[in-house]
């Protein structure tokens, strides 16, 4: 299971922005009925990293062995990869016509426009008429994640005011 220790180095990991893959040892040993509450048990102390792929393997066997480095090769492409400013400001508008943003105080905040600000981690600068509140932000965060497919890297997201 995941220990104190483990969560306490995978919010490290996460702090720091780099990408993360879990990897689940000696899972040959884990019962076949255990194997839903160890995944569920993983996916709930771990949640602050919900985005990292799990994969499950065995050091002795070999078994998943194989899936490692390729989902490792993938997590620094994550890491590194750049999106072009009209591709993100299309999936943030489709994003906005499907779930606008909450009002805040009777006004409601529009996105005027995002672009990539840096890579290593992926950083998104988002131009905006007003603050947007953090339960949008996740809602922006799985957008811009199934989207462009970063699975295995923290992506942030940066809010500026503009005026309109």
């Amino acid at each position: 299971g995941v220990t104190q220790q483990d969560q306490r180095l995978a919010e490290r990991v996460d702090g720091s922005g780099c990408p993360i893959v879990i990897v689940l040892n000696k899972w040959d040993r884990v019962a076949t009925e255990d194997r839903t509450d160890v995944l569920v048990d993983i996916a709930d102390r771990l949640a602050f990293i919900g985005y990292a792929p799990v994969l499950k393997a065995s050091a002795i066997s070999g078994r998943g062995a194989h899936r490692i480095l390729p989902a490792l090769y993938a997590a620094r492409d994550d890491y590194r990869r750049r999106v072009p400013t009209a591709v993100l400001n299309r999936v943030l508008a489709e994003a906005q016509a499907a779930h606008p943003p909450p009002a805040v105080r009777g006004r409601r905040p529009r996105i005027l426009y995002g672009t990539q600000a840096a890579i290593e981690p992926p950083t998104f600068a988002l131009f905006v008429t007003r603050e947007l509140p953090s339960n949008y932000m996740r809602f922006l965060d799985r957008r811009i994640r199934e989207a462009f497919g970063f699975e295995a890297t923290p992506i942030k997201i940066r809010v500026r005011l503009r005026h309109e």
